[in-house]
């Protein structure tokens, strides 16, 4: 007997797994790589190879980047809070589990989710509403709150035991520590939002790109929305400023052919990246006063800031020198 297992990389999932392994069913974890999961500051806490590998459990990982594009630009079940559509995602990801179920030999399909710890995806509802828009009807199992939900085909039919599945409810996590302790789950990541488009700021950056990208978006430019601070500087421009040394670096490796580099020249400040067409040197000039706002500069003098427009893998060399953008216009242009 084998079973699917979507693993996400957070502990929910990975306790489902290992409970039905227990059983002595083999586990085959899908792992869907969505763009919106957290920074690599957020990763340094968090080794999701380490973890994977630690749980014993073969994982195989399937790109999921032009679907959840797709579904956010036109989600059926709307969004949440912010640009999150959760209850879209869990449906398109499990149609996609259900057509890996022959080609994998496998005969179910498990998930972490717990009743009651999302109010607007985890609730009885709408967890009846994922399984029957899914395709997967009685072929769904969701061990940590199986107990509080209707029983699946693999209990009916004694392909795993019910009794020794779980009755989680609730936003609580200490069962879930608890069971991981028992199950010897270790170095699992510290619980918390693990997509960023339930993140407002991020949500606001992605709504600003969709709004004016209306062709295809590639994971580059959702790379770029993680990191810095973001001026809209015209329908077509965007300007991204680093917030420190790593994101300094980070935003000099994004830089795509046309994009502009800034650097302040002689005194310290960030390094900044501008995408678009820049039909005039107004908009030239804006950007380096937005960068000359954030550099150390002193008593209102200009700043010289250099200027680099990649191309064919090269860069193109200029100079600016500008007085600093005031806050009230600053405001104005930030995303």
């Amino acid at each position: 007997m084998k079973a699917i297992a979507l693993i996400s990389g957070g502990l929910d999932s990975a306790l489902a797994a290992k409970v039905i392994a227990k059983q002595g069913i083999d586990v085959i974890g899908i792992n869907f790589l969505i763009p919106f999961k957290p920074t690599d500051k957020l990763k340094r806490r968090f080794n999701q190879r380490e973890f994977f590998s630690n749980l014993d459990i073969k994982i195989k990982s399937v790109d999921f980047f032009d679907e959840t594009i797709r579904m956010i630009r036109n989600p059926k079940f709307g969004l949440g809070h912010n640009l999150n559509p959760c209850i879209d995602c869990h449906i398109l990801m499990l149609q996609k589990a259900k057509k890996m179920l022959k080609a994998l030999g496998a005969s179910f399909v498990v998930t972490g989710e717990v009743l009651g710890q999302r109010p607007m995806s985890q609730n009885k509802h709408t967890l009846e509403l994922i399984e029957r828009k899914s395709g997967l009807g009685g072929l769904l199992l969701r061990p940590l709150s199986a107990k509080l939900l209707n029983e699946t085909l693999p209990e009916k039919e004694d392909w795993v035991k019910r009794s020794e599945l779980l009755d989680f409810s609730g936003r609580t996590r200490s069962p879930q520590f608890a069971l991981a302790k028992e199950l010897g789950v270790e170095n699992y990541a510290t619980p918390a939002g693990g997509c960023l488009l339930t993140d407002r700021g991020f949500s606001v950056r992605m709504r600003d790109l969709l709004k004016h990208n209306h062709k295809v978006i590639n994971s580059n430019e959702i790379e770029l929305l993680k990191f810095g601070r973001h001026f809209r500087l015209g329908k077509q421009i965007k300007l991204v400023v680093g917030r420190d040394h790593e994101e300094n670096e980070k935003l000099i490796k994004l830089a795509r052919n046309r994009d502009y580099v800034f650097e302040p020249k002689e005194i310290p400040g960030p390094v900044a990246l501008a995408r678009g067409r820049f039909d005039n040197k107004g908009k030239l000039n804006l950007a380096c006063r937005i960068i000359s706002r954030y550099s150390d500069s002193q008593n209102g003098k200009p700043v010289k800031i250099t200027l680099k427009r990649k191309g064919l893998g090269l860069f193109r060399d200029g100079e600016v020198s500008c007085l600093a953008l005031d806050d009230k216009s600053l405001e104005a242009l930030r995303v």
